[in-house]
């Protein structure tokens, strides 16, 4: 890693801050010891991590205090000290600085003039390429999906129901951008197998009820409305492609009058049903 790519951290604290929860890099670089309370490391301990002398994590200190004690760093004094002396073996001070995993991190980040501070850092700085790498090759393969199902939408305009087709439209744009969608909860898609579900019917019912509980609930709605619900198009389990009602949960109370007038007391064991936000009940 060329020195003027690890400027990158030693320059900039916001870098350092979106890395210096990696601290997994320190064990890959070198073995780490600890006090025995296994979470702490002294000034001395540090310094012998990274192959200097105790005067220069010293001052490292001293010109980074704030943000070191940002990431973990404490100074045991008095009482506190007292408290905790036995338990971490510290013996012969007044105080004693002590740093956490990430606060031993973050000194890797800052220090130079250190061979192991410096394989720290190209550590860090590759952990970050990659993650960027990956973040940029998923954001472009959900791009292209996106561009690609917005073809197909663009294509069934006149056909499919206006309404459905716009919420699918919503739900492609946000997934392209990694976002959730903002969709009123009446206008989310409603299956007829999600609500016989939420009833308690297991799949093999499922399958033999919702063909009829479909036409059932479509005549029902176009009784209520005084017009047939949009359609949609589906691909079926073989590859094929076939017409079906483009229900939301504006439809539920439909769907509820339907269950209730030819199932409720066939299935009594039912035990739920599903809210308008789209959860069971």
């Amino acid at each position: 890693m060329a020195e003027n790519t690890e400027q990158v951290l030693t320059e900039s604290r916001t870098m350092r801050a979106a890395t210096v929860e990696r601290t997994d890099v320190l064990t890959k670089v070198k073995a780490l010891a600890l006090l025995p309370d296994g979470v702490h490391a002294t000034t001395e301990l540090v310094a012998s991590f990274y192959e200097v002398d105790v005067e220069t994590i010293k001052k490292l200190v001293q010109r980074n205090r704030d943000e070191l004690i940002e990431n973990g760093l404490r100074v045991l004094r008095g009482t506190e000290l007292t408290a905790v002396r036995d338990t971490l073996s510290l013996t012969g001070a007044r105080n004693f600085t002590l740093f956490t995993r990430r606060t031993v991190l973050n000194v890797g980040q800052l220090l130079t003039g250190s061979d192991v501070a410096h394989r720290v850092r190209e550590y860090l700085l590759n952990v970050e390429e990659s993650a960027s790498t990956a973040a940029r090759t998923d954001a472009a393969d959900r791009a292209e999906l996106a561009a690609l199902q917005m073809r197909v939408l663009a294509a069934a305009g006149g056909i499919v129901d206006a309404k459905w087709l716009e919420l699918k439209a919503r739900h492609v744009a946000a997934r392209a951008l990694g976002e959730e969608p903002e969709v009123d909860p009446a206008d989310r898609p409603l299956y007829v197998p999600e609500f016989l579900k939420a009833k308690g019917l297991k799949r093999g019912t499922i399958l033999s009820v919702q063909s009829w509980f479909g036409r059932r609930a479509a005549s029902l709605y176009e009784d209520v409305h005084g017009r047939r619900p949009g359609m949609r198009t589906e691909e079926t389990a073989r590859g094929s492609v076939r017409e079906t009602v483009a229900w939301t949960y504006a439809a539920l109370p439909v769907f509820e009058e339907v269950w209730e007038r030819h199932y409720a007391a066939q299935y009594p064991q039912a035990p739920a049903q599903l809210s308008l936000t789209g959860g069971a009940a």
